[in-house]
């Protein structure tokens, strides 16, 4: 594994337990398995590496949505992109928690995830739900709406470990959420 990646990988985990402010350029070089003067050969500071983790993980996730989003055979394949996610942001969660985290404290992080994932994410899911209103698929709505409520529920999924299910959650458990949460989706929840 390239130091670069080490560097990125320790510190997902120290941030994640420890907190940025928490985990010291010592405490990361250790864990990274490097002398503390290679952090810096990589990074400028502290703070790099904190944006690196935090934006990393995001992109890609977001490719792994494009391309699912693009190749789903049908929409109302929607459950099983869910559950994908889901597995997705589980294997993230160390990333996911630093992010939810650390934004708070760090306005700069917070709009760079903004505008190079949660902005790129919504413009995605947008163009897809307006084909899909387009073809008659889905009613006429604000697509962009429809966008950003499909997001939150996988990333509520996302952290379904902490929130809606039990940790260490079996594959058919994750099924039946995303199951779940696509009729949700698709349905609503009024008896027709």
């Amino acid at each position: 594994m390239q130091t670069r990646d080490r560097i990125i990988n320790a510190a997902r985990r120290l941030f994640a337990s420890q907190g940025y402010d928490g985990t010291t350029t010592r405490d990361l070089a250790q864990a990274a398995g490097v002398a503390e003067g290679t952090l810096f050969r990589h990074f400028v500071n502290k703070k790099a590496i904190l944006v690196e983790v935090a934006t990393s993980g995001w992109v890609e996730i977001l490719t792994d949505l494009l391309t699912e989003l693009s190749e789903m055979g049908s929409y109302k394949a929607v459950a099983q992109v869910m559950r994908r996610r889901m597995w997705n942001m589980q294997k993230n969660v160390d990333m996911m928690r630093v992010c939810f985290m650390e934004v708070q404290f760090h306005p700069d992080l917070r709009d760079r995830i903004q505008t190079e994932v949660i902005d790129k994410m919504t413009d995605v899911a947008e163009a897809f739900f307006q084909t899909a209103m387009d073809k008659g698929i889905y009613r006429q709505m604000d697509a962009k709406l429809v966008a950003k409520v499909f997001l939150g529920m996988f990333a509520i999924a996302g952290f379904s470990d902490q929130t809606l299910i039990e940790p260490n959650a079996s594959p058919q458990e994750l099924q039946q959420m995303a199951e779940g949460l696509a009729d949700i989706f698709l349905n609503g929840v009024l008896a027709k």
